[in-house]
């Protein structure tokens, strides 16, 4: 169950970003195999310039199109399926004219004490829910 950001200048339509958000949430169904409606995007968008991604030394340039990307979800994951979830993400923006350059992903692992869906409780710790499976 990730719970992903995304932040980008302004700028794209509301169809643009929802698009953006849905090849995001496909990537991650085809990746992780999580259940369709473990949908938890929030999308933000900034003033012009209020995005700032440089290339941290890889010598490219970023447009200010560029895609910031967090998610947030229980580690357990291997180093593989990681890189495969970020070259299915940039595959997918890349089909909506998102150059590769644009799409910056950070990946932050937690673990199922940390997630409550509501009224006040940690429904994994609960067993409300069932920690996803690896």
């Amino acid at each position: 169950m990730p719970l992903v950001r995304i932040d980008v200048n302004e700028g794209r339509t509301p169809e643009q970003l929802g698009d953006l958000s849905g090849r995001i949430h496909g990537a991650i169904l085809a990746e992780y195999g999580i259940p369709e409606r473990d949908y938890f995007h929030i999308l933000t968008e900034h003033g012009q310039g209020q995005v700032v991604a440089q290339d941290a030394g890889l010598g490219f340039e970023r447009t200010s199109g560029v895609v910031m990307i967090q998610i947030f979800t229980q580690g357990g994951r291997s180093r593989e399926a990681k890189q495969s979830l970020f070259a299915a993400i940039a595959a997918e923006l890349g089909e909506i004219g998102i150059a590769g350059e644009d799409v910056f992903l950070g990946y932050v692992e937690n673990t199922a004490d940390d997630w409550s869906f509501g009224f006040g409780r940690a429904q994994y710790v609960t067993g409300e829910l069932t920690v996803p499976a690896r």
